[in-house]
């Protein structure tokens, strides 16, 4: 990757709907040369998938221990709720990440369902500061 791929990765991370004429402009390319670079970013899985963000209401970022080793059934539980965006099994002092969107009602069940395999922590935002 150069310099003219991170722009184009850049742009693209703002709006995903900008043409590739549109790109091109912006970093003095034609947009069959722009469409070419992001074809050869997809091809070697640098750019996975075209996405939206949606304005949710709430977000919490939710940190689990486990309580036993029983990570199949928690797995299973925890991808039934629709309210999850991510859910990652990492390294370090919590067993899994969690980013999520529920309401307070949705949380609750969520934690009732979870605390037979699992300590939880629950940060909830109060204010996005991303520009």
């Amino acid at each position: 990757m150069d310099e003219i791929d991170f722009q184009i990765l850049n742009l693209l991370k703002n709006n995903s709907r900008l043409t590739n004429k549109e790109i091109g402009s912006q970093i003095h390319m034609t947009g069959q040369a722009v469409g070419n670079r992001i074809n050869r970013l997809l091809d070697d899985k640098i750019i996975k998938q075209f996405t939206i963000e949606i304005a949710y209401e709430n977000t919490q970022y939710i940190r689990l221990f486990m309580n036993n080793s029983e990570f199949t059934a928690l797995e299973e539980a925890v991808n039934r709720f629709s309210e999850i965006e991510v859910f990652d099994k990492v390294s370090g002092q919590a067993c899994y990440i969690i980013v999520a969107h529920f309401s307070r009602e949705q949380l609750q069940v969520f934690i009732e369902t979870i605390s037979k395999w699992a300590r939880y922590s629950v940060e909830t935002v109060l204010v996005n500061r991303k520009k």
